[in-house]
């Protein structure tokens, strides 16, 4: 068995500084190497720049650092995607490509990719969506993630690449700033919430949609990618849920802890995707070839993030979304 060295893609986002710590953690700070085009707020583990354009560049980091996982999470979301569709689709693609070609030249162990809920569509059925079922993404975000997974399990199949995924619902961090995806309202809202600000709302206040808090997004990918590779029986992506709710009933769950907190409703071009989302994910498949299962529902994490964003925030400072990113 070899050392396990990993590099994590996009690791600047809001998923990649939590997963960066928890891999630190987990297998030193001497075996993870972290990349993006923008230097992260933290020095967690060794920084290189890397445009995942770039496969030339992607090559010589596995050579330098002798990598033999990728997390690759380099990817535009879903509604900062809509404003400029063919780079999202030239990103999100080629992106993962240089990633699937460089672990089948590099003889790669094990490579994880994040799907997402963006795939599922307006004839997905939308209560206890199944493992596998009728996908028509509204996205260019949501047709890349879907076609990726299509292209991951190719390569399983055709060259036994070991490659795993997750289809994360919305997830709500304290770590870090919202990243442009459709559920990131779940996350602003308390930022706001916190300094005592009125919140304004970009979805309709009935709006059911799939979240997970942070933890536990982070231990599903541990335990997906730890699992022995004959427990995996999905190689496109695997479902995956922690809670469901809509921005009313998060309001009243935020009011219990902070009874002045006041908001308003004004959707805009977010509410067209996520109406063509899931309000519910099945995520059996996951609970029964791995064991996966969620610690947090929607009222211990927002409990948790609001004590957690009280010691981030700098009270002092007027504007909301000023955030001390420490972890």
């Amino acid at each position: 068995m070899r050392i396990k060295r990993i590099l994590i893609t996009g690791a600047s986002g809001q998923i990649g500084s939590v997963l960066t710590e928890a891999l630190v953690i987990k297998y030193g700070k001497q075996n993870v190497i972290v990349t993006d085009i923008n230097k992260p707020s933290h020095d967690l583990a060794k920084f290189e720049i890397l445009n995942i354009l770039d496969k030339e560049r992607l090559l010589s980091l596995i050579d330098q650092y002798q990598i033999t996982e990728i997390y690759h999470l380099a990817a535009l979301l879903s509604a900062k995607g809509e404003q400029n569709p063919l780079f999202t689709w030239e990103l999100n693609m080629n992106g993962l490509f240089n990633v699937l070609e460089a672990a089948r030249e590099k003889n790669i162990d094990r490579i994880f990719y994040p799907s997402s809920i963006a795939i599922y569509g307006d004839r997905t059925p939308r209560i206890d969506t199944p493992q596998d079922t009728v996908f028509n993404p509204s996205t260019v975000y949501g047709m890349s993630k879907l076609a990726g997974e299509h292209w991951c399990a190719y390569y399983h199949k055709r060259f036994g690449l070991d490659i795993r995924s997750l289809r994360y619902p919305g997830i709500v961090s304290y770590q870090s700033l919202p990243g442009g995806g459709t559920t990131d309202y779940a996350v602003e809202i308390f930022h706001y919430a916190i300094k005592g600000d009125h919140y304004t709302c970009y979805l309709k206040d009935d709006t059911r949609l799939p979240m997970m808090y942070i933890p536990d997004a982070i231990r599903a990918t541990l335990s997906l990618m730890e699992a022995p590779s004959e427990k995996i029986n999905e190689r496109g992506s695997y479902n995956l849920s922690g809670m469901d709710f809509t921005p009313k009933e998060l309001v009243a769950e935020i009011q219990k802890n902070i009874p002045d907190f006041t908001t308003d409703y004004a959707p805009d071009f977010r509410q067209a995707i996520a109406d063509s989302w899931s309000d519910s994910i099945d995520d059996s498949a996951a609970r029964n070839d791995w064991g996966w299962s969620p610690n947090y529902d929607l009222e211990s994490m927002t409990k948790d993030m609001i004590l957690n964003l009280k010691k981030k925030i700098k009270t002092a400072l007027p504007s909301t979304k000023q955030i001390v990113k420490e972890l």
